[in-house]
């Protein structure tokens, strides 16, 4: 990540650029309007972006356990796990892929999870159809799999690591 690089919290300035990267993003992630933004940014427990220069390059968002949330991958781990803090997405704007920008965010999430004693980060990446980028970059961040999950056509890959 560059010096001109800044990871600060989501605020809701932020939300039309978030919404656009999410668009981009669609083929890996679930549709998110502005206003359905709103409502995880509300349950969200951590919800950071990087700004480049004046602009949103990448964000994450993700889920304590306990939240409203109602995601299926979201439930499958609040039925398996009492502490854990849930990756719903993480989307870097096309020019700065490979930069290192999902790879701090992580970070800094991780760092978050043990700042609030929290055992475990947990998330998912589609292994039908497969999406070997990010079975690549979770493997060499320590996830490992923990179960499968089948739902709306796409079987996924449950991955968690230890904090």
């Amino acid at each position: 990540m560059s010096a001109t690089s800044l990871i600060r919290d989501a605020r809701p300035v932020d939300f039309p650029a978030i919404a656009a990267l999410n668009a981009e993003a669609e083929r890996f992630l679930s549709p998110m309007a502005e206003a359905r933004l709103e409502r995880l940014h509300g349950w969200a427990a951590y919800h950071r972006v990087i700004e480049r220069g004046a602009a949103v390059a990448a964000f994450l968002l993700a889920f304590r356990e306990g939240a409203g949330y109602d995601s299926p991958n979201y439930r499958w781990f609040s039925e398996r796990y009492t502490s854990f803090v849930y990756i719903d997405r993480v989307v870097v704007a096309p020019a700065h892929r490979g930069s290192g920008l999902a790879t701090a965010l992580y970070l800094d999430l991780f760092a978050f999870a043990r700042k609030n004693g929290v055992a475990t980060v947990a998330c998912e990446f589609d292994v039908e159809p497969p999406n070997e980028v990010s079975r690549r970059f979770h493997e060499r961040l320590g996830f490992r799999e923990v179960g499968r999950h089948s739902y709306n056509a796409k079987r996924v890959s449950m991955q968690a690591s230890p904090c």
